[in-house]
This record gives C-alpha cells, sequence and structure tokens, in this order.
C-alpha cells in the first residue's frame, strides 16, 4: 500500500529578532533538508538531521584540479592541431618549424602532467596524516 498522506494543518508562529533568524537561516543552509519548514520540524520533534560539512582542503585541491584540467584540455587541443597540420605539410622548412613547436609544446604537456603527479602526492600525503 501506499505511504499515508498527512495534511498538516497546525500552525505554530514564532517570532524571532534579525540576528537570531540569521543564524538560524546560516544553521538550515548548512543541512540536506529542502525548505525551512522540514528543517523546524525535525528540530522541533527531534528527528535526526543529516548536516553537510565541506572539506576546505579538498575545496582548494578541487579548484586547483579544476584549473590544471582546463589547461590539460588546451594543451591537448593544441598538439591534436598541430599534428593535423603536420600531416598536412608538404614543404621541408615549414615541416621544421612545426616539429620544433610540437616539441615545445610536449614539454609544457609534460611539466603539466609532473605539476598533476605532485599535487596528488601532497594531497594523499596530507589525507594520510589526518
Amino acid at each position: 500500500m501506499g505511504k499515508e498522506i498527512l495534511n498538516r494543518t497546525r500552525i505554530a508562529a514564532v517570532r524571532f529578532t534579525a540576528g537570531e533568524y540569521a543564524l538560524l537561516e546560516r544553521r538550515f543552509k548548512a543541512t540536506a533538508c529542502r525548505q525551512m519548514s522540514q528543517y523546524l520540524r525535525n528540530c522541533l520533534l527531534h528527528k535526526p538531521i543529516t548536516v553537510k560539512h565541506r572539506d576546505a582542503s579538498l575545496d582548494e585541491f578541487m579548484l586547483e584540479f579544476i584549473r590544471v584540467r582546463k589547461e590539460l584540455a588546451a594543451l591537448g587541443n593544441n598538439f591534436n592541431q598541430t599534428v593535423r597540420k603536420l600531416h598536412t605539410l608538404r614543404q621541408i622548412p615549414e615541416f621544421r618549424h612545426w616539429i620544433l613547436s610540437t616539441e615545445a609544446q610536449r614539454e609544457r604537456l609534460l611539466l603539466t602532467v609532473s605539476d598533476i603527479q605532485k599535487m596528488t602526492s601532497e594531497m594523499t600525503s596530507k589525507w594520510l596524516q589526518s
């Protein structure tokens, strides 16, 4: 059988100062509750409340990782364009120019991958210490 539908017909009004309400709202936003009324009912009826916790080091890692990922995507795109150009070349001097350009991009790519490895190693050591 389906769930029983509960109509909430009773209202309990509570007044707060601006500071109290700001505190209440800050606590509500840190939970998984979708509405303030749901949060208040859970508090008043001593029901469990799921609180979201943010890991600042993980947030920093994610921001840096997103930046590096974008840079890697741009490098990959540039490298693919270079390879396409190399395949279409017929003249030797121009071919040499693109080989040198490709080598420079390869070095940048290797440096970026090295940065990712260092960052991953640092984050791993931080997590293992905690």
